[in-house]
């Protein structure tokens, strides 16, 4: 696909003086959005208050030290992850499709709580990627000073920066916390009170940071030889319904009566049973035959959807709901957006939704 002909949109740009000997060296773009990350102390408040990312070598002086150039950018005001919104994940793959012959790998910092999602949004959004992107982010501000943030800061640069024989080791979407990288629509945030804050329960981990950074290649995606591809839309009427024993048939119907729904990310027990109430079957089909896209996924964080294995699912198979293998939560809603917003073919899209597109589930 051909580069946008379009003016691209002024940003502020950091540059930050390294070690860096050539002007041919490795170029990495920071994209700071926010997040626990970026906080420091207001002396006068006493409160957590975004701090101005363009002194962040007053926080971590080890960034001097490194042989690349290294360029900070702000796409908008420092926000709380919790308010991300898909606008800033369209916002955060352009930038990348229009800055990406510029620099060899990009680093995005990012609230944890809702960083799986932007990480995952980001991986459908962004086609053909040869190049790596490397979320990451921390649990403790940057100012305090058991802090998280400088040695994900620091490890998310180098591998981003990682290359072999002159090619980038990663070329694909990952986030990295706690010395581990994860694929980016693999993980899911599963602690909030310890450093080892993300993990991916269905799939290896890329890469393990100790003394050396020990890279798992057979788990690395191989950099695609097509040129890149950005989409410019996701699908936000999508519902999520997590299933629970004895649900509450009024509640239910009230919820999946809604006219406006284009796809339901139905988090079902196990291996993908359902309670075969026959109310909740008739909603279900009423569903799918209103041409709603049904997308079965298990709410057991290291669960694999397996239609018709036990008879709780036979049903769900035969009504025509898509399995969603292992794939994650924050991964499959993220992919039936995409694929709602780009795919016009419903065969096409169905059969999408059913087989990994960039590496986020298991046949």
């Amino acid at each position: 696909m051909a580069k946008n002909s379009k003016k691209k949109k002024s940003y502020r740009l950091t540059h930050i003086e390294t070690d860096v000997q050539t002007s041919n060296q490795t170029s990495i773009l920071v994209i700071y959005t926010g997040g626990t990350f970026g906080m420091d102390y207001d002396k006068e408040t006493n409160s957590l208050v975004p701090f101005d990312f363009s002194k962040i070598l007053e926080k971590v002086p080890e960034l001097k030290r490194f042989d690349f150039n290294l360029t900070i950018l702000e796409p908008f005001p420092p926000i709380d992850s919790a308010n991300i919104t898909v606008k800033h994940w369209l916002e955060i793959a352009k930038i990348i499709y229009d800055y990406y012959d510029e620099y060899q790998g990009f680093v995005v910092l990012h609230g944890t709580d809702t960083m799986s999602y932007t990480a995952s949004a980001v991986s459908f959004l962004l086609e053909n990627l040869a190049k790596p992107v490397i979320f990451t982010g921390a649990q403790l501000p940057i100012s305090t000073r058991r802090t998280d943030a400088r040695e994900n800061l620091i490890a998310a640069l180098e591998i981003a920066a990682s290359r072999k024989n002159g090619k980038p080791i990663v070329s694909e979407v990952c986030v990295f916390f706690d010395y581990t990288l994860l694929r980016a629509n693999r993980s899911s945030k599963v602690q909030s009170m310890n450093f080892s804050a993300f993990k991916s329960i269905n799939y290896p981990e890329l890469a393990e940071v100790g003394i050396h950074i020990n890279f798992d290649y057979a788990a690395l995606s191989s950099p695609a030889i097509q040129p890149l591809k950005l989409y410019k839309k996701m699908e936000k009427q999508i519902l999520r319904l997590t299933i629970s024993p004895d649900m509450s048939q009024e509640l239910t119907s009230s919820i999946l009566s809604q006219k406006n729904i284009k796809g339901l990310v139905l988090e079902t027990f196990g291996a993908g049973n359902i309670p075969t109430t026959k109310w909740f079957i008739a909603l279900l089909k009423n569903l799918i035959d209103r041409g709603i896209y049904v997308y079965n996924i298990s709410q057991s964080s290291g669960g694999r959807v397996m239609q018709g294995h036990y008879k709780t699912s036979v049903a769900l198979a035969k009504m025509g709901v898509i399995s969603g293998s292992d794939i994650t939560a924050e991964a499959a809603i993220t992919k039936m957006m995409f694929l709602l917003a780009n795919e016009k073919s419903s065969k096409r899209l169905k059969k999408r939704l059913a087989v990994p597109i960039c590496g986020e589930m298991s046949l």
